[in-house]
């Protein structure tokens, strides 16, 4: 799965360039629970064995980068070390760990978290590293199992409000008119829908939808409990569903595009929710088309968004921990994680990188502002399978009943979280 698959989902903004995404985990249904066992955080293994590093990727670019990077450290330290890219990632780790020769370090999305750490097949390393206090606080929780840190936040994305400039111009607005608020953003949003253009289009998911969700004070989860069917959930849908019947949002999918980023770069949507991978598309494949980008209008309850991030998994079964954790935190640091983000667009997972990636990225920073108030997927074993079936009763949004959707939602949940 990669970022020029429309429904791939591996985790960080660099790998959820397409719109709608299907996720992936260890869970094969709404009754699934964790395994039961414990890798622990005790100390490394060391050996002389070479490591190997299974990545999916966004891209050659981001291939190269995680290449040159990990020859950079090899080289460097003496220790062997290669990467391998995934085409199914998800499907190929768990290959690995069934074949008890899992890779040593892998790209690990949150959801998937909760199963490998459950069954004992993962190291939970987070407290060992030397920079452990340097990774955003909502980016820590996302990959804490059972009070223990596991593993390191490689990057993250947001999403935020991107904006096309000419068609906003054309309609008489200006930096004065960005919206702040869900009233303001309707108002926008209906007057530049004309002339076949629809004013706000996403994709049709949790993965977008859930940042209104977000703004009003809801979402999936929250402090271990389900909470998919409240009221500031069915307020949020309400709001969705209402401005869709009005002809001023729409999905993706019904303006004929595979993701938000392609709807606005063909500009059918004059404003789209995405992410900062969308830099990449409008560079490559839409580059006549300037755009802005802003934070998310407040809703009921404030600012919300979403993000996404991977980890860096690291393998109970490696025979060399030791290196691996040596390579992660060169990975992680500063200097290559700034390096990264020039060369794939991803943003640092750490706060010491945010004052240089915002000087280096002006126009972007409303995605970087997002880090202080985002919601992360949860990260309960069987979390994928819930909003798969989520999404697809979404698709159905305009013509359904929030309360209905939410309520079935709500009782997968349930039997996850318990």
């Amino acid at each position: 799965m990669t970022r020029h698959t429309p429904r791939g989902l591996l985790g960080a903004g660099a790998l959820l360039i397409a719109g709608a995404l299907t996720l992936t985990s260890c869970g094969s249904g709404f009754d699934d629970g964790g395994g039961g066992g414990d890798a622990g955080s005790g100390e490394l293994t060391s050996s002389d064995d070479a490591l190997t590093v299974l990545i999916g990727t966004s891209g050659d670019a981001e291939t190269q980068a995680v290449e040159d990077a990990v020859a950079a450290w090899s080289k460097d330290s003496g220790v062997e070390a290669s990467v391998q890219v995934a085409n199914d990632l998800p499907q190929q780790l768990s290959q690995g760990f069934a074949a008890g020769d899992p890779p040593d370090l892998f790209y690990l999305a949150t959801e998937a978290l909760a199963g490998y750490a459950g069954n004992g097949s993962l190291v939970a390393y987070g407290d060992q590293l030397e920079n452990k206090d340097d990774f955003y606080p909502s980016l820590v929780d996302n990959f804490t199992f059972e009070d223990e840190f596991y593993c390191a936040p490689k990057d993250f994305s947001t999403l935020a409000l991107v904006i096309n400039k000419g068609l906003w111009d054309a309609a008489g607005l200006t930096d004065a008119d960005i919206p702040t608020t869900w009233d303001q953003l309707a108002t926008v949003a209906q007057t530049l829908t004309k002339d076949g253009v629809v004013g706000l289009g996403f994709g049709p998911e949790y993965q977008r939808v859930g940042s209104f969700m977000a703004q009003t004070g809801g979402g999936l989860v929250k402090d271990g409990e389900a909470i998919a069917s409240s009221q500031e959930n069915v307020d949020a849908l309400t709001y969705v569903k209402d401005n869709m019947a009005a002809g001023t949002f729409a999905y993706s999918s019904d303006v004929g595009a595979g993701w938000g980023g392609e709807a606005f770069g063909k500009q059918l949507t004059a404003m789209t929710i995405e992410g900062n991978w969308i830099t990449g598309a409008m560079t490559n494949d839409f580059p006549d088309v300037q755009y802005v980008v802003a934070e998310l209008p407040e809703g009921p309850a404030g600012k919300g968004t979403l993000q996404y991030t991977n980890c860096w998994g690291m393998a109970a079964d490696s025979p060399n921990q030791q290196a691996a954790l040596d390579l992660v935190q060169y990975l992680t640091s500063t200097e290559q994680q700034l390096a990264f983000s020039q060369a794939f667009g991803v943003m640092p997972s750490i706060e010491s990188a945010a004052e240089q990636w915002t000087s280096d990225n002006p126009d972007l920073a409303a995605f970087l502002a997002g880090a202080d108030y985002a919601q992360g997927i949860p990260t309960y074993d069987g979390t994928a399978d819930v909003i798969t079936d989520f999404n697809a009763q979404l698709e159905g949004l305009k013509t359904g009943d929030p309360q209905q959707i939410l309520d079935s939602v709500q009782s997968n949940l349930e039997a996850i979280v318990g």
